[in-house]
């Protein structure tokens, strides 16, 4: 059979044929689209463009020393309201808005009362006319409150009726803020520091430095359309920011700023600091500074404890004298004649606070330091470093003065020590004599209570440490370890005297009032007057810097006062040191109670009667004994009384009543006795506080549920007491020192407390005694016992 060729290749021609047409058809098409139709095509290609959008991811807290929130991101919402249905179909959506507006109305008076509730400021009646504004406009998103409102009042107003619905049903849907919140007002808000109003962006302080690690990393998402509605869709998950873990300590830094606060005000000072810091670590556990604004109020609104570079007066005189000893030149033996408080150098007089007087003639170097004597000081440094001054600076910076402390405050500025040049061309015969005084330098106050801190701890100097840690989720991720600058700023002999020269100037120098009767206290005082470009005003910089306690530091300070005349560092200062001395020590006394609890002599307490394994959780976790172990896990709850013996604390279990009997209440505390009636059936009406005193259904009475009983509270009576066997005496009660029975004695006083203006006055004997009180009297010199009145709780 021949093969038909023919017929073959024209089908397979057709079928050629009929492809090549297709494909030029179809290059045709997308030519025109891409050509006559583009710009068509273009747009609509836009519709399904994803716009990314910024997660931005939480900023991370700054903490306390003990974990404690001075730093905080918190939410903050603005309320609006759709008013319409998002259904599709138009059947469906009209009835769906029906019943949204029908809900709505009916709920009204609800919604209003309840917005003036939790926002006084919102009128019922005018928020009505909003909503009913806001569904005349049709609106999906329309605002009802102009304030951003907190999480609480949020959670507040999802109670409302509609309110507590999803956005889908109800309408009501929010948009959140994150605001940055310090919990304990502006308590060291200059060190915490904060950021631009409405931004994302530090502006000071601590929040500024570790800004980027603070910030954490923003996410990635779009908004994508999913059964009718837009919804944000995260691509990349925001990284939020770790957590600042600082040195501060809230109490130390609140008692800080109280004490310079009312001296600051009693004194009408300009402004003041105060520092304190941890001799054994550096760390710095508070830190203010405060400017008097123009209403006369102070506020922290500068960083003047580490960025104002003043000259610091006589707490540089000893600086001036530890590199003295250092260098051999000094001892405590050495005297110097001072004369009349007054001597010419290089031109210029030097003069001695007390030169008015006649000064202080023949003294001793620890005298130069207790009556701080500018012609004492000068006279010995320029006595051995005239010659040769370079020397005397390079001691300043061999001891630390001038180190860069490097701390972590936006503004902080390095000492500024002037070191002579080879030529002498930015030196003169009377820049030593008054550097050695603390003039010709300018030092930040963190650096001269660093120094004091140094001298504290034995001569170690270290960095003062602001931030401890980073925390992520509240593992540490780095850790800034102490930093010790100088592992011996001079000779330990050298320490040994400053110290001793330190703590004399308390005990018997200038800074008397810096002194505390519970423990030594060590320091300097100083006073200095303020270079402006006019020369020397008439403002002061006073000062005192030292530490506490003396025999072993564990707190250095720096108390620094601008002010006008009359201006005195021991008279101003050294007070604030001292009220913030005593304040942390007495702190430190009472934080641990625990080593003096009583435990042969438990006081055993007043245990409310009703669920006995509940009471007994909470005796067995105080660690109190007693007898009687109930345990519920079946689900069968124990009631009863808890009784005292000599033992400790009984628990007794009362007979179990029907349920159609009134159970005995008495003793109970409320919350049992609620529980109680009300699984009974019960109607309970309260009156007053306490426990259960009365019921106005004794106990054992036929009850019905649905009944109403009335429980009266009241002050519990006295403990019930187990059974005494009956040969047991009851002891009599023992009497006071002054022979008066403990129960009618009068309590002692305070003397230095005053009574209160309606006490009356004590009376030793009593006006007149009557019969019955004189005959039990009579009786009882006669040898004949009476009776003691029953004890009452």
């Amino acid at each position: 059979m021949n093969f038909p060729a023919k017929k073959v290749m024209q089908r397979y021609s057709f079928i050629a044929t009929l492809m090549v047409m297709v494909g030029v058809a179809v290059l045709a098409r997308a030519t025109y689209i891409m050509t006559v139709k583009k710009d068509y095509w273009m747009a609509v290609s836009q519709r399904f463009v994803k716009k990314n959008q910024t997660v931005e991811p939480a900023r991370g807290s700054i903490l306390a020393a003990n974990g404690e929130v001075l730093a905080a991101s918190l939410p903050e919402y603005k309320m609006f309201m759709d008013f319409m249905s998002w259904e599709k179909d138009s059947v469906r959506r009209t009835k769906e808005q029906h019943k949204r507006d029908s809900v709505l109305e009916v709920k009204m008076d609800s919604i209003c009362n309840g917005m003036h509730k939790i926002f006084p400021d919102i009128d019922p009646v005018e928020f009505r006319k909003l909503m009913r504004a806001g569904r005349e406009a049709k609106s999906h998103h329309w605002k009802l409150y102009d304030k951003r409102i907190t999480y609480i009042q949020y959670r507040m107003v999802k109670q409302l009726p509609v309110f507590r619905q999803s956005p889908g049903t109800g309408g009501f849907h929010v948009e959140e803020f994150p605001t940055r919140k310090n919990p304990y007002g502006r308590l060291a808000i200059r060190t915490i520091g904060d950021l631009y109003k409405g931004k994302d962006s530090a502006r000071t302080g601590l929040e500024l430095s570790f800004d980027s690690i603070l910030r954490g990393k923003p996410g990635v998402s779009h908004r994508q359309k999913v059964l009718n509605r837009f919804l944000q869709i995260v691509d990349q998950p925001a990284e939020d920011g770790c957590d600042i873990l600082t040195t501060i300590d809230v109490g130390m830094q609140d008692l800080c700023e109280n004490a310079l606060n009312e001296k600051l005000v009693e004194i009408g000072a300009n402004s003041g600091v105060c520092i304190l810091m941890e001799v054994a670590t550096g760390d710095i556990k508070a830190m203010t500074s405060l400017t008097r604004m123009s209403d006369g109020t102070y506020q922290e609104i500068n960083a003047d404890a580490v960025k104002n570079l003043y000259e610091p007066g006589s707490v540089f005189k000893p600086m001036s004298f530890l590199v003295a000893m250092d260098d051999g030149h000094i001892k405590m033996t050495d005297v110097v004649d001072v004369g009349c408080g007054i001597k010419e150098m290089y031109g210029r007089k030097m003069r001695d606070a007390n030169w008015r007087s006649g000064g202080s003639g023949v003294v001793t170097v620890p005298q130069i330091l207790q009556k701080s004597l500018n012609v004492g000081v000068s006279t010995l440094i320029d006595r051995y470093y005239h010659d040769n001054p370079k020397r005397f600076v390079e001691g300043i910076y061999r001891i630390g003065v001038a180190e860069d402390l490097k701390i972590p405050i936006p503004g902080y500025a390095k000492p500024r020590i002037r070191m002579p040049l080879p030529d002498g061309s930015n030196w003169s015969k009377t820049a030593l004599p008054w550097m050695s005084i603390g003039y010709e330098t300018q030092i930040p106050p963190i650096t001269t209570v660093n120094f004091y801190n140094g001298i504290a701890n034995n001569g170690k100097l270290l960095r003062p440490r602001l931030v401890k840690a980073i925390l992520k989720d509240g593992e540490v991720v780095k850790e800034f370890p102490v930093v010790v600058l100088r592992e011996r700023m001079a000779k330990p002999e050298a320490i040994k005297n400053i110290q001793d020269c330190l703590e004399s100037v308390v005990s018997q120098g200038l800074g008397k009032k810096a002194g505390s009767k519970y423990f030594h206290t060590s320091g300097k005082t100083g006073t200095a007057q303020v270079w402006t470009k006019n020369g020397f005003a008439s403002q002061y910089l006073v000062s005192f810097a030292g530490y506490f306690p003396s025999e072993k530091p564990l707190y250095s300070c720096i108390v620094c006062i601008q002010k006008g005349a009359p201006a005195s560092g021991g008279g101003m200062c050294a007070p604030v040191f001292k009220r913030v001395a005593e304040g942390i020590m007495a702190q430190r006394s009472s934080d641990n109670y625990d080593e003096a609890r009583d435990t042969l002599h438990c006081l055993k307490p007043m245990v409310s009667a009703g669920n006995l394994h509940a009471a007994s959780n909470v005796l067995t976790e105080l660690g109190i004994a007693h007898e009687g172990n109930f345990d519920d896990r079946e689900g069968n709850i124990h009631w009863g009384k808890c009784l005292t013996n000599d033992k400790g604390l009984q628990m007794q279990e009362t007979v179990a009543t029907e349920n159609k009997n009134m159970p005995d209440l008495k003793g109970y505390g409320l919350r049992d006795a609620l529980f109680r009636l009300e699984k009974m059936g019960l109607h309970v009406n309260v009156r007053g506080v306490g426990c259960v005193s009365k019921q106005s259904i004794e106990a054992g009475k036929p009850i019905a549920k649905g009944m109403a009983v009335e429980l009266t509270l009241g002050n519990p009576d006295d403990r019930p007491k187990a059974e005494q066997p009956a040969e047991e005496k009851k002891e009599e009660p023992a009497e006071t020192a002054n022979g008066e029975n403990p129960e009618t004695a009068t309590p002692a006083t305070d003397n230095d407390s005053p009574a209160p203006a309606n006490a009356p006055a004590d009376k030793k004997t009593p006006a007149k005694q009557s019969a019955p009180e004189k005959k039990k009297t009579d009786a009882s010199r006669n040898g004949q016992a009476t009776e003691p009145k029953k004890k009452q709780a």
